[in-house]
């Protein structure tokens, strides 16, 4: 593995860790595709269902393959997070050597400088790994709380 753990305190005194996904936890993937779906504050969320439609399965689906990297962070030994990409045909494709980004907390964990550092850790780990570049899809009613 290449990175082995990462532990961080923010002003929060949350202890937290980043790590990379372990097998047996892809499906938990699928709860945090939910989380990373964009709400404006003027509309409900729309049922957890909305993960099966196909342009949004592209993110998850047999999760594993070459190109398929994910970190979690966890907190109490409970994830609460994760940033994964693959190389896929999706809003923010780029072409066949570079990897989309994917990223979401669970509500309470967002705007505590817990996504920043994820994401941070996601790109050291690909720069690793030799990838030049990475593509991340932001709806533009997003784009300030999206950019690092």
């Amino acid at each position: 593995m290449f990175i082995t753990i990462i532990n961080f305190r923010f002003e929060t005194d949350m202890d937290y860790k980043i790590r990379e996904i372990r097998k047996h936890e892809y499906p938990i993937l699928s709860d945090f595709l939910y989380e990373a779906i964009f709400i404006p504050e003027s509309m409900d969320k729309p049922p957890k269902s909305i993960i099966e439609q196909l342009e949004l399965q592209v993110y998850i689906e047999d999760f594993g393959k070459a190109d398929d990297w994910c970190l979690v962070v966890e907190t109490k030994e409970e994830i609460v997070g994760a940033v994964w990409v693959r190389i896929m045909n999706d809003y923010g494709h780029i072409d066949h050597k570079t990897p989309s980004l994917a990223i979401s907390l669970y509500e309470e964990y967002r705007n505590l400088g817990i996504d920043t550092a994820l994401m941070e850790a996601m790109l050291q780990f690909l720069r690793a790994k030799g990838y030049k570049q990475a593509s991340l899809s932001v709806q533009k009613a997003n784009y300030d709380k999206a950019v690092i």
